[in-house]
């Protein structure tokens, strides 16, 4: 597959996200060794992504720590993933007498805490042992987050307080009998977490507390601001212009900006959808859909590009091959047990194949009498590191959740490496970041509304989305967001924003969450 050269450079130090503070430096370390290796990898990026709302930083394995290295950041945050890992003296030592913040996630305290003289005494507190009970609910800042139980076999590390005037547990988990154990304890400069909270998220989950732990290291001084954003989505040349103006008028009404996230080429080249004729419908070629999306812009509409097509050749992927059915860079199947399975980029995938479809994207905003969009959305949230790194280079920000390969970033230095497609995760921001491609990713972690259940996943409604926004209110600095179909009755709509509105939050137009 070709790769961008500029991806080739070889460093593993990486800017912050527009706003980021300055004057901030963060060291990420991860576990690399042994069978789940590759897993620490994923963490480790993970972590570096949602630091980057914060600050810059640097990110490589734990085993090549060198002596000295923390002097030149102003936090350091491990996420340990492999039990036993065999963690440089060097860092234990340098890690017991900084005074600088340190978030330590998972395994391995255990290292610390025997290098340590007194650490009991030190923070205040001492790591102990696997606690294995049923503990469904992580409470922090006194909101309960959901901890999936796919979670429990893993473990919590349990602590014990010793000296309440030096340590505090900060968040607990509950077990299903009423029983409590510390899922984060914070002892002078250190926070320790008792697993890494990276797997089984969901939108209520305990990686909501975990995101706003590493705020307090990235930059302490984070804001507190309360934003919103709303995305209208999916919208193309066979949506309704009544409908599309009636969101306008609406949202025009309340003083909320919003996107609309454009399909510029419609089609369905089976007929799916029209007794097996086929339709290809340009955005030029309907009037009135060009006109009510000039109308939007006039109620504070912001257009932006959402894929090509939206679909991908003549065939379902996974669906029906028509335009906002189906992913467009990324090859998809329905599974016996009605999952979707991601399954590889698409055969064509290369840097001249996506620079070709945005370009064509680009001519058809430009034919129907639009600016070029600046704010790219993939279809799906779905694309390989070759088209991430073109998307990159075409746009200047995505408004997404991301999807990372295994084996992109080895020990931290992005690019480098070959994507391991059969290792893929997705990971969802509250925030502005700068993710790993180097791309600002404006975020979408709140949903949508569905009426139904499909491929497994349970409808979702408006109330459903406001307790995800009330349990992302433990983020400091999050930004409320949602994305809308507009084929749906309004009045979901509605609901959502005044909810958030109520909430204290002030919608503002994407493009000013892009610049920090």
């Amino acid at each position: 597959m070709q790769l961008l050269a500029a991806a080739t450079t070889a460093t593993n130090s990486f800017a912050g996200a527009p706003g980021s503070n300055a004057n901030q430096n963060t060291l990420v370390l991860y576990d690399s060794t042994g069978q789940w290796g590759w897993l620490g990898e994923d963490y480790g990026i993970m972590a570096a992504n949602l630091v980057s709302h914060g600050s810059k930083y640097t990110v490589h394995a734990a085993v090549n720590y060198v002596a000295g290295e923390i002097n030149s950041y102003t936090g350091l945050v491990y996420v340990g993933s492999t039990y036993d890992e065999p963690l440089p003296t060097a860092l234990l030592d340098d890690v017991l007498a900084t005074t600088k913040p340190v978030l330590w996630m998972g395994d391995n305290i255990w290292q610390l805490s025997a290098r340590a003289t007194n650490f009991a005494t030190q923070y205040g507190f001492t790591p102990m042992f696997f606690d294995f009970t049923n503990t469904l609910t992580v409470t922090y800042k006194g909101v309960a987050l959901q901890r999936n139980a796919a979670a429990v076999p893993s473990g919590l590390l349990q602590t014990v307080i010793n000296d309440t005037t030096r340590a505090q547990a900060i968040a607990v988990a509950t077990n299903d009998t009423g029983g409590t154990v510390n899922w984060a304890t914070k002892g002078a400069n250190l926070t320790y977490i008792g697993e890494v909270p990276f797997s089984y998220t969901g939108p209520n989950d305990r990686y909501l507390a975990a995101i706003d732990l590493l705020g307090t290291v990235s930059n302490p001084t984070m804001l507190a601001r309360k934003r919103a954003l709303v995305r209208i989505e999916d919208v193309s040349a066979d949506d309704s212009p009544t409908q599309l103006r009636a969101i306008a008028d609406y949202l025009y009404s309340k003083n909320v900006p919003f996107t609309v996230a454009v399909i510029p080429f419609y089609v369905d080249p089976n007929g799916y959808y029209n007794n097996g004729v086929p339709v290809a419908l340009h955005l030029r070629q309907v009037t009135g859909v060009v006109n009510a999306l000039k109308y939007m812009q006039s109620r504070g509409g912001t257009l932006i590009m959402h894929g090509y097509t939206h679909q991908y050749s003549n065939i379902a992927n996974p669906y029906s091959g028509v335009s906002a059915d189906d992913f467009e860079f990324y090859r998809a199947h329905i599974s016996s047990t009605n999952y979707v399975v991601y399954d590889t980029p698409v055969a064509e995938d290369s840097m001249s194949w996506t620079q070709g479809r945005i370009q064509k994207g680009l001519l058809e905003f430009s034919n129907a009498g639009f600016q070029a969009p600046t704010i790219f959305e993939p279809p799906h949230y779905a694309a390989s590191a070759i088209d991430y790194q073109v998307f990159n280079a075409s746009f200047t920000a995505r408004y997404d959740r991301g999807l990372y390969a295994t084996g992109w970033c080895p020990n931290g230095v992005c690019g480098t490496g070959t994507p391991n497609y059969t290792q893929i995760y997705g990971q969802f921001f509250p925030y502005l970041v700068r993710d790993i491609y180097g791309t600002v990713v404006i975020p979408e972690q709140l949903g949508n509304v569905e009426l139904t259940t499909f491929n497994n996943n349970p409808p979702r409604f408006p109330a459903d989305i406001l307790l995800s926004a009330q349990n992302n209110t433990v983020i400091k600095d999050s930004v409320m967001s949602f994305f809308f179909h507009p084929y749906l009755d309004i009045n979901y709509l509605k609901q959502i924003v005044q909810g958030l509105q109520s909430m204290g939050y002030t919608f503002v137009p994407a493009n000013t969450v892009k610049q920090g």
